[in-house]
């Protein structure tokens, strides 16, 4: 708790995480452990670059 005596929201936010975590087990769900460096992504072809405006370039 901080000096007025309220939880802070980084508190509040990783008592509310810790719960639903919790739940999740609780019914059977599983976490599974990724290595380090494994990416999520499976198509990486295509542009590389964003175009931000209307008009695309050429």
């Amino acid at each position: 708790m901080n000096k007025r005596g309220k939880e802070t929201v980084s508190t509040e936010s990783r008592e509310a995480i810790e719960a639903q975590v919790q739940a999740f087990l609780a019914n059977g769900g599983q976490i599974e452990q990724i290595p380090k460096g494994v990416s999520g992504q499976t198509n990486t072809a295509g542009p590389k670059h964003i175009t931000l405006g209307k008009k695309p370039r050429a």
